[in-house]
């Protein structure tokens, strides 16, 4: 009989540590920079921003993809600590990549944009300001920094969440970026 109480007195701390596993194991599986998103393969939601006050660029919207060429897309902000450091990294994807790159710049204050991209530089052919985050909302943004890859006909191709690193771009965006030229002409 106390076989069976000690036995019965287990079976709890059995099933927690049986939990507590597939918890850890859920939470260190793959790579967290790939967030999967419904919007791979579809057409770039449907929206339409002005430029950042006092830089030299267009505004951003949903008319300027699709025109046969892919086009790299990051969503940044001047307070967003990975973002400054991933600009450096930016600036020298838009001389390697042949591909423009715009920029959606989230949630700032236009002012801090400009110091932002003066001191770190400017790669975005186009930049709009999403002072409400609705247009990041449409693409599904969870955070700044993100990176989308969109093809030559207006579809996301790659959605990278987080910082870019020499690795990300060798191993997802550059790739991904292939894969959109050869998708747009096929």
């Amino acid at each position: 009989m106390t076989f069976n109480v000690r036995l019965a007195a287990l079976i709890p701390v059995a099933i927690f540590l049986i939990l507590a596993g597939l918890f850890f194991a859920a939470i260190y599986r793959g790579d967290p920079s790939r967030v999967p998103s419904a919007l791979i393969g579809r057409y770039v939601p449907d929206f339409e921003l002005p430029p950042v006050e006092g830089l030299d660029r267009p505004g951003l919207a949903s008319a300027d993809f699709g025109k046969g060429e892919p086009v790299i897309v990051n969503v940044w902000a001047s307070w967003c600590v990975p973002c400054r450091d991933e600009m450096p990294l930016l600036v020298e994807l838009g001389r390697v990549s042949r591909a423009p790159l715009f920029g959606l710049n989230y949630k700032d204050d236009p002012a801090a944009a400009r110091r932002f991209l003066a001191e770190l530089g400017n790669p975005f052919a186009r930049i709009g300001k999403d002072a409400t985050g609705r247009a990041a909302i449409d693409w599904g943004v969870y955070g700044v920094p993100e990176t989308y890859i969109v093809d030559g006909k207006g579809r996301i191709a790659l959605k990278h969440v987080g910082p870019l690193t020499p690795e990300a771009i060798a191993d997802e965006i550059l790739p991904a970026l292939k894969e959109a030229r050869l998708s747009t002409r096929g």
